[in-house]
């Protein structure tokens, strides 16, 4: 923690995937916030790395008009001259030595136009199809090496989710990146965990001793966690239709997200002490049989509807996906943590596409108070205390509690404390990357997975999808885009008397 506020270390970021989507939108002026705020290193360059024909004045043009588009409104573009200056790019084919070759070439001449010491932060932006053969390609020539030898400073390397698709697959993607890269150089990066929102609720819990006495099973009747999207697959079906909501959604943002709510608390704020607790959180989930599979889990695909007053088609009807497609494009289950702290306290998780409201929040709904002093009042019911983590697309916190009316009359009515971080932080808008590109630069892993938690995700992952594989679904598609999903997730939760937080604003 004492790191944090120094600009990041002298380093060189090479972009692989430089002429996608994740670059132009979010990695590009990620950089260029971290300079606005003077964390990004004066000694630092950007080279991109991708198929397509490029010198490096047109990427830094083609750069410049990008960060004018997805940069935000809010944020000053005064700087840009001096950001592009430091933009170079080498066109090549992730599986070509050659390509490699020139890049290792290239890196000597910006190290020593631009001072950076030797460091390398390799970004991983491109299908995980090439993560491994990148990782390869760059221990084939040298480039993975931290030892200080040739000029070589510190070599770290982010990769994307997924990672793998499987636990088999994941595994076997590790093993080929460790083969190059040690374990501490890896950052394996979720995006999730740059959102502010999910970084706070370590430090709402743990930095205020009101709240961590209740968050406990004496206390909380159930918490549950929403992904949901308004967007539909809009023509990425080549990918979407191979992964699926729970591969693309569960296994990686929503269990950050639930490890960082369950966790115990830490003995310190290093790194591995954090990602400890993280990681028994998720080894302390209740392994799933093929009976309680098919009795906890709900899987969707959205039909034709309307969203935002305006018809759109089902899931088969693009172009791009196959008209008898079983991919899920919603999930939900109920997971149960076996420890002292949440035995007996249900998880649900839930995502999907084609939902009414595009939100990511996590709802801890506190037990109900007994009803026995209100008997004679005429009340019929008392909703229960909720925390709501709004994660996106408004960052903040609600605590929702009952409250009389004024009046002669015993009558109660929910209200609501809500704590919005750019209303109270005035703070402009970031695209989630900024602080952990910034981390990866200062050697913080904190909010990076290690390897034995994502495979202790995939160990609950992996048998759902082998059993929704093995059983084709009955009826898809059954539920209609603008809708909150299928019936059977209501059922799901009706089960035990519970129901999903549906927001209507």
């Amino acid at each position: 923690m004492s790191e944090k506020g120094r600009p990041g270390d002298p380093c060189t970021v090479v972009i692989f995937g430089a002429s996608g989507d994740l670059c132009k939108r979010k990695l590009i002026p990620a950089l260029y916030n971290l300079m606005n705020q003077n964390l990004l290193p004066e000694n630092f360059a950007v080279v991109g790395f991708a198929n397509r024909e490029m010198s490096h004045d047109e990427f830094r043009a083609y750069m410049a008009d990008n960060l004018k588009e997805f940069a935000g409104s809010k944020i000053p573009l005064d700087r840009a001259g001096e950001f592009v200056k430091g933009l170079y790019y080498q066109t090549g084919n992730f599986s070509d030595r050659a390509g490699f070759e020139k890049l290792a070439a290239l890196l000597k001449q910006v190290d020593a136009e631009r001072k950076t010491g030797g460091n390398v932060l390799y970004y991983n932006s491109v299908p995980p199809a090439f993560f491994g053969t990148i990782a390869q390609m760059l221990g084939e020539v040298g480039l993975q090496r931290s030892d200080g030898q040739n000029g070589a400073g510190w070599r770290r390397i982010v990769v994307e989710k997924p990672f793998g698709r499987d636990i088999d697959t994941s595994r076997d993607l590790n093993k080929q990146i460790c083969s190059v890269f040690e374990e501490d150089q890896v950052y394996r990066i979720d995006h999730y965990m740059g959102k502010e929102t999910v970084q706070n609720i370590m430090m709402f819990r743990f930095a205020n001793s009101i709240f961590e006495p209740l968050w406990n099973r004496d206390n909380m009747d159930h918490v549950q966690i929403t992904v949901s999207e308004t967007l539909g697959v809009e023509g990425r079906g080549g990918y979407y239709d191979t992964a699926g909501s729970l591969r693309d959604i569960i296994q990686n943002h929503v269990f950050q997200v639930l490890s960082v709510i369950a966790m115990e608390p830490p003995i310190s704020l290093r790194p591995e002490d954090v990602r400890n607790e993280k990681v028994k959180v998720i080894n302390a989930i209740r392994p799933l049989t093929e009976e309680a599979i098919l009795e906890t889990t709900v899987r969707g695909q959205y039909g034709a509807g309307m969203v935002g007053g305006k018809p759109v088609p089902g899931y088969r009807e693009d172009p791009s996906v196959n008209p008898k497609s079983n991919t899920e494009t919603y999930c939900a289950m109920r997971l149960d943590i076996e420890n002292w702290r949440w035995a007996g306290v249900p998880f649900y998780l839930r995502t999907g596409k084609r939902l009414p409201k595009r939100m990511t929040q996590a709802v801890l709904q506190f037990n109900r108070a007994p009803m026995m002093l209100f008997r004679n009042a005429n009340i019929e019911s008392i909703q229960p205390c909720r925390l709501i983590m709004n994660i996106q697309p408004s960052e903040g916190i609600s605590l929702m509690f009952e409250a009389k009316i004024p009046g002669p009359t015993v009558k109660l009515k929910t209200v609501r404390m809500d704590f919005n971080y750019e209303n109270y932080f005035h703070a402009a808008p970031e695209t989630g990357y900024e602080t952990l590109i910034y981390d990866v630069m200062i050697g913080d892993n904190t909010l990076f997975p290690r390897f034995d938690m994502v495979d202790s995700s995939w160990k609950v992952c992996s048998p759902i999808l082998d059993i929704w594989q093995n059983i084709p679904a009955r009826k898809f598609p059954n539920y209609a885009a603008g809708s909150w999903g299928p019936e059977e997730s209501d059922k799901l939760m009706a089960k035990r008397g519970r129901m999903w937080w549906n927001p209507r604003d």
